[in-house]
């Protein structure tokens, strides 16, 4: 199981510059609040996340270092792992029933595996980058991210697209939408490559709350790490396990009201 004592982590103040419109300041504020953390393997350039069980799915992208994996969430210990060609980077990845998605950031090639074995069983083509996905599992639906405001509703068996809709934060397209989590009739999404993770109302595609997520590492791990990328709800609970590429932990996390004490 997944659960422990809390830490109290400082956490820096939302950042203001980057406020598309006046109105953007009546989006919820949230900061996280860390459960626990445990090991990551800092050689993996996450790109997708989920939780299903105890078992924790993950997608490395890099060329010639990409592959599919599933991990022990608790100790990083990586148990089943599925390589990509050098050709392919690995992007955003989701569960649907026995089924994983996962992208390629400029292949345009969806790769379908078994959900126990991570072998291959197909695959689809897309139109554009791939960045992140996620399982809306209320709708029936993948959501997918290509780096721009846009979020395209794909059919969760053939991959087809059925629809989209644009992210918009304070009125303004919001670009850049990167990692998706399906939680709750909401889809959270990191934005790259800040240490912001937002909650978009998928109908209207509006955010509706930003999460502070920065001071998760130490200065010394913040230098040998990348950015926040990695998002995946805790079935059945308020929690999250967040972390990044090459980051040496993973987080779990709760997302609760207020902004983070200042630094300083």
């Amino acid at each position: 199981m997944i659960a422990g004592a809390l830490i109290a982590l400082p956490v820096a103040s939302l950042s203001k510059e980057r406020e598309p419109a006046a109105t953007a300041t009546d989006v919820e504020r949230l900061r996280v609040e860390v459960v626990e953390s445990h090991p990551h393997d800092t050689g993996a350039f996450t790109q997708g996340l989920e939780l299903r069980g105890e078992a924790l799915y993950e997608s490395a992208g890099r060329y010639g270092e990409s592959d599919a994996r599933i991990v022990e969430p608790e100790t990083g210990a990586v148990e089943r792992r599925a390589e990509l060609p050098d050709s392919a980077f690995g992007e955003g990845l989701t569960l649907a029933g026995d089924t994983v998605w996962q992208l390629t950031w400029r292949e345009e090639t969806a790769i379908r595996r078994d959900a126990e074995t991570l072998e291959e069983t197909g695959r689809a083509d897309y139109s554009g980058e791939g960045w992140g996905l996620c399982h809306d599992r209320e709708g029936d639906r993948l959501v997918m991210s290509d780096g721009s405001a846009e979020l395209t509703f794909r059919d969760p068996e053939t991959f087809a697209p059925l629809s989209s809709t644009r992210v918009t934060f304070g009125g303004e397209p919001l670009e850049r939408i990167n990692e998706l989590e399906c939680a709750d009739g909401a889809v959270w999404a990191n934005v790259w490559p800040t240490d912001e993770i937002v909650r978009i109302d998928p109908e209207s595609g509006e955010v509706e709350a930003v999460v502070d997520a920065s001071g998760l590492l130490s200065e010394s791990e913040r230098s040998q790490a990348d950015v926040l990328n990695g998002i995946a709800v805790v079935p059945g609970s308020d929690t999250f396990l967040v972390t990044g590429k090459l980051w040496p932990r993973i987080f779990l996390v709760r997302f609760i009201p207020g902004e983070p004490p200042s630094s300083g």
